[in-house]
């Protein structure tokens, strides 16, 4: 189980939240109780989210679980993502600038803007007719 202490993450993107926990360990990410390699439907959105532990090389040092929950599989990539980096910032604080310069340790603003009444969406509108 965890050797030594355990460093705790959270991650937000678009309405995904990523609660992270890691300790030292060989390298087994799970999120839900699941392998992260089967839990992803794309390799790319797996390889986005553990890009953090590859920038730092990381990556066979960590054992990292993840608890999920909210939008779908690239919303909640990102979200783990940031909460992998957050997490690890707090295992070794050396790492910042080279979390920083990857960009891994900012949130992500983008959220969906709300549909407008009138119209048929955010900002599609209906179509007119002259006639």
């Amino acid at each position: 189980m965890a050797h030594g202490p355990v460093y705790i993450g959270t991650g937000r993107r678009k309405s995904s939240v990523a609660r992270v926990r890691l300790m030292r360990g060989t390298g087994n990410i799970k999120i839900n109780g699941t392998d992260a390699v089967s839990y992803f439907p794309h390799e790319r959105s797996y390889h986005h989210a553990v890009a953090p532990l590859h920038a730092t090389k990381m990556v066979t040092k960590y054992d990292v679980i993840v608890r999920c929950n909210g939008g779908g599989f690239n919303g909640q990539a990102g979200a783990l993502r940031l909460g992998i980096a957050r997490a690890l910032l707090k295992a070794d604080n050396s790492l910042e600038a080279k979390l920083r310069d990857e960009g891994l340790l900012t949130r992500d603003p983008r959220e969906k803007e709300r549909k407008k009444y009138g119209q048929r969406g955010a900002r599609a509108g209906f179509q007119f007719s002259k006639r």
